[in-house]
């Protein structure tokens, strides 16, 4: 397997971007504090990549549709001088040439080609093939214009095999060693968020992700292992405390051992409580929820949960598939469809939520590796995954209650 570089064909002078851009004090505090903080901004930096972000935003849709089959992605990529850009790759050179503002890179592969790659490894467990042990990952990984498969340690010859028994053209490959497995994020211990008691002497505890609607019923959708249908969810009243019934899981969707699904679920509210539109900001503030724009791979967004509060990264990788494990390194369910990220997590955020700059819903924790303890809790050094908010409010009918 080999390592697929671009080059770079041109660089745009300057960012063109139509309206007014949002600036960094218009952000909620607690947004541009942990911005700042866990991805290494200054305020200059921050303003510049608010630009770019909205940038991408607008432009994200029309470059697929100019570049038509050409296209190979685009995502916002930070520069050694600490500045944003906003890039786009294609498999013809004339066709990006045209691209006004954003930087153009010559690419082998086209988004649809390594989709289609991508899914040839999805297709092994349609097949009922069970993912090997050691192989925690993969998805299409837009920069390097390669499918990217996680293995452990000591194990690529492993992953190697995996893909060949796929019949994916190995020239598309690139084997990243991941030095933690990844597992979900329930905890037998934390902080604050929400607690559910299925009767066999523990408490579980997850976080809630955003509040949602169907019809005139309340509820808020959160990651399908936080719970069972029907289970109910108490309010954490202080450390493993349980509060006030808060509701019913009236949705629950998490794959087990070798199964393969979504995580994604929803806990319908009881009707004397009510929904505010926002994210909790422990103690920086809240951040009022305007949308649910997808943003673009390297876009900056941050996470909230009740173990380890507000933590930002940026978006690495969409549409991937994560085989968890659990605690002695049995199969614990593969899951299809994430969202990889840079920001850390740790157990017990698992549902909580990740949203960006400008208070757009991304999705919901699913898990993750690692902790948010040293190196892992220093700008990008972490790596959590999030089951995406659209799919979750189109499978089960929801709207997302905002306040734009």
């Amino acid at each position: 397997m080999r390592k697929f570089s671009m080059s770079v064909l041109a660089v745009a002078a300057a960012m063109v971007v139509s309206g007014s851009a949002l600036a960094a004090d218009d952000l909620a505090p607690a947004l541009k504090t942990a911005m700042k903080r866990d991805l290494g901004l200054t305020d200059k930096q921050l303003t510049q990549y608010l630009t770019t972000e909205r940038l991408a935003t607008e432009q994200e849709k029309g470059l697929a549709k100019q570049l038509g089959d050409n296209y190979a992605g685009a995502w916002l990529e930070r520069k050694a001088d600490g500045s944003f850009g906003f890039v786009a790759a294609s498999t013809s050179v004339s066709k990006a040439k045209t691209l006004t503002g954003i930087e153009t890179r010559q690419a082998r592969h086209s988004l649809k080609a390594l989709d289609t790659a991508k899914g040839q490894l999805d297709s092994l467990l349609s097949r009922s093939a069970k993912v090997p042990k050691g192989v925690y990952s993969w998805s299409v990984d837009l920069p390097s214009n390669s499918v990217v498969v996680g293995v452990a340690p000591g194990a690529q010859a492993t992953g190697e095999d995996f893909v060949a028994r796929s019949g994916l053209d190995a020239s598309v490959v690139r084997f990243e060693t991941m030095n933690e497995a990844p597992q979900r994020r329930i905890a037998i211990q934390g902080g604050r968020g929400m607690l559910r008691n299925p009767g066999d002497g523990y408490l579980y505890a997850c976080s809630v992700g955003f509040p949602v609607t169907k019809g005139t019923t309340l509820g808020y959708a959160t990651a399908g292992h936080c719970g069972d249908v029907g289970e109910i969810v108490y309010q954490e009243n202080g450390q493993w405390n349980p509060g006030v019934r808060v509701g019913t899981f009236a949705a629950s969707s998490m794959p087990s051992g070798t199964g393969t699904g979504p995580d994604r679920g929803w806990v319908k509210v009881d009707s004397n409580h009510t929904l505010s539109a926002s994210v909790y900001g422990y103690g920086s503030g809240d951040v009022t929820v305007k949308g649910s724009t997808e943003a673009a791979v390297g876009a900056a967004l941050c996470r909230s949960g009740r173990t380890s509060g507000w933590h930002c990264g940026a978006i690495r990788t969409k549409n991937m598939t994560v085989s968890y494990v659990d605690d002695a390194g049995n199969p614990d369910g593969t899951v299809t469809g994430l969202t990889r990220t840079s920001a850390c997590a740790e157990g017990g955020d698992s549902g909580g939520s990740f949203i960006t700059s400008v208070g757009q819903a991304q999705g919901v924790l699913s898990g993750g590796s690692g902790s948010c303890s040293g190196s892992q809790g220093n700008p990008g050094g972490g790596n959590s995954y999030f089951s995406p908010i659209k799919p979750i409010l189109s499978a089960y009918g929801l709207t997302l209650k905002t306040n734009p």
